[in-house]
């Protein structure tokens, strides 16, 4: 069987050895030209194909000519031109694919159900009791229901603080009463639950004792009847103190404590939720294993049944911050449907942190070169709103929020996409027309 060879063998077979030119030799054989690749049919973008690809065989063979002695007057282009053809392609059919919808079969592990509030045939006050988790899949995945609807705190604090121009004219005259401003969250501004953070806590802003702290969440307690989250001010000393004594004056009506973390005595806040009645808010900074490491500790080393965690792994709401919490909470969700049981549980998001990006709340942009922001009363909220949404389709199941137009909006679009709100019909195979 002959021995096949390429053009450029036969030049790199005289590479180095300074040949100016050979005499009385004779090459036989036939042209093989390899067109793998380009796919079948003679339509114009293969004839240019072939076009290109004899170009540069003219070259080599002009090559060959000149080694042998044999001067050939054909040009030898850099880079053949681009055909017209090629560079221009005209568009005639979209490739045809098809979205089926079925169940995952890896997806064989259900998210743990966990409530929050007691009501009174729970032997609590509150006026209703929400539920998270339950999933069976990814959100809003129509053929496997969600159970139970995204649900939506708003934040109050214990004392008058620093807020965003947009976010504050909402709440200015009831910033001085945590009571007030919880009862305006609930009757004005629909919010699921409310978050009391107990920030005058903290050593460094007012260094209020755990006992007049825990009065605060008292009156909370009194103000309003949906469940409540209660929050220290992020102090790892002080805070197992500070929940301790929220814990036990809120006994019975199934608080979230917020938060137990691997950086503070997790133990301390476990067993004041175990002892009082209340569930526990499992937080780390944007990583599964150390979200895993905490779980484990929490359910093994502090015995909090399944039904007491939801785990906060942390929002970060700008570029590849939001795109990385995105990508936290989705892994995490994944994880825990295809059977992980230290992730199976409910998750929640300080969508609040928002409002931490100065895009949200600046004027302008303090760089002369940038483009316009826009105004910022819109902009803001949002910025919230778009935080809230990406992780919602990751799998988020209670967000911590804080401007009423922001709330209001995540609200319409989760529960329209939950089946709640009725909204016209839409072909979603036709998505390329589709009108929303």
């Amino acid at each position: 069987m002959a021995k096949k060879m390429k053009l450029s063998d036969i030049t790199n077979m005289f590479a180095g050895m300074d040949v100016e030119a050979l005499e009385g030799v004779t090459i036989e054989g036939d042209i093989e030209i390899d067109l793998g690749g380009l796919g079948g049919g003679f339509d114009p973008m293969l004839a240019a194909a072939l076009g290109q690809e004899s170009a540069v065989l003219a070259q080599h063979f002009a090559r060959l000519a000149g080694m042998f002695g044999y001067p050939v007057g054909i040009g030898a282009p850099a880079a053949p031109a681009v055909s017209p053809a090629l560079a221009a392609p005209k568009l005639k059919d979209l490739i045809p694919a098809k979205f089926d919808v079925a169940n995952i079969a890896e997806w064989a592990t259900e998210i743990q159900e966990v409530p929050i509030g007691n009501t009174s045939a729970d032997g609590g006050s509150r006026g209703k009791r929400v539920m998270l988790g339950g999933e069976k899949a990814l959100p809003f995945y129509f053929d496997a229901p969600m159970p139970n609807r995204n649900q939506v705190t708003i934040d109050v604090f214990d004392m008058r603080i620093g807020l965003a121009k947009a976010v504050k004219e909402n709440y200015d005259e009831v910033m001085d009463s945590p009571g007030e401003w919880a009862k305006k969250n609930v009757e004005k501004f629909n919010a699921d639950m409310i978050t009391i953070h107990l920030i005058s806590t903290d050593p460094l802003i007012k260094d209020t004792p755990a006992k007049e702290a825990a009065k605060t969440v008292e009156e909370v307690l009194q103000a309003v009847d949906v469940p409540i989250a209660i929050g220290g001010s992020g102090n790892p000393q002080k805070d197992p103190e500070v929940l301790a004594r929220a814990a036990e004056v809120s006994e019975g009506e199934r608080c979230l404590l917020a938060s137990a973390s691997l950086n503070l005595d997790y133990a301390a806040i476990a067993e004041a939720a175990l002892k009082y009645d209340h569930d526990v808010l499992s937080w780390t900074q944007l990583d599964m294993n150390a979200q895993k490491e905490l779980n484990r500790k929490l359910m093994k080393q502090c015995n909090v049944p399944r039904d007491r965690i939801i785990m906060d792994p942390t929002t970060a709401a700008l570029g590849y911050g939001l795109d990385y919490a995105y990508t936290n909470m989705e892994r995490i969700r994944l994880a825990a449907l295809m059977g992980d049981d230290e992730l199976t549980f409910p998750m929640s998001s300080g969508t609040t942190n928002a409002w931490g990006a100065r895009e949200s709340w600046m004027v302008s942009s303090p760089l002369k070169e940038d483009s316009d922001w826009g105004p910022r009363e819109y902009r803001g909220p949002i910025w919230e709103i778009v935080t809230g949404l990406s992780l919602a389709i990751a799998g988020n199941d209670l967000f911590m929020m804080m401007h009423p137009t922001s709330v209001a909006v995540l609200k319409q679009i989760t529960q329209t996409l939950f089946g709640m709100i009725d909204t016209e019909q839409v072909d979603v195979a036709n998505w390329i027309g589709a009108e929303v």
